[in-house]
């Protein structure tokens, strides 16, 4: 399995918008407002390509995983972490959050930072057990009850 950039010549935008569904599926009637991945079409995943840091893992051919990156002022925002239900467990993520700190270092930013919503309470544990810290309850606009949470990773200078 290779973990590649996406860049210019990547075109498989209607693997990578079904990648992202399917892995954000199992969400679907647990979080409320819905994930904002149902509103992603090929068109605006070119567009988020142009203006973060993606990269897409393949397993032979198939687009398994992938993750966005967005530089902010003090941090480097994950976005989009996505990998396959068939492939989830297995080390994916990881190796994937481990770009972001790979590029968060490249461009001298000293944390992670991520968010997920209040019910996904595995993903919570899961995010904590890769060094990442809760450092944030919000609500989305229109809600006056806590819809997500954000969580930060310091990382070694």
């Amino acid at each position: 399995m290779r973990i590649v950039p996406l860049d210019q010549t990547f075109t498989r935008w209607d693997e990578l918008l079904a990648l992202i569904l399917s892995a954000f599926a199992a969400m679907n009637g647990r979080i409320d407002p819905p994930s904002s991945a149902l509103k992603l079409t090929t068109a605006s995943l070119a567009e988020k390509a142009g203006t973060e840091i993606g990269h897409v893992a393949i397993d032979g051919e198939k687009l398994v995983g992938c993750l966005f990156l967005r530089p902010e002022a003090d941090c480097l925002y994950v976005g989009k972490l996505a990998v396959l239900p068939e492939v989830q467990g297995k080390g994916l993520g990881k190796r994937l959050l481990g770009i972001a700190e790979e590029t968060a270092a490249a461009l001298g930013l000293a944390a992670l930072r991520l968010e997920t919503r209040i019910e996904l309470t595995d993903n919570h544990a899961v995010f904590a057990a890769c060094g990442f810290s809760r450092t944030a309850e919000k609500a989305h606009p229109g809600f006056a009850r806590t819809t997500f949470i954000e969580m930060r990773k310091v990382l070694a200078s």
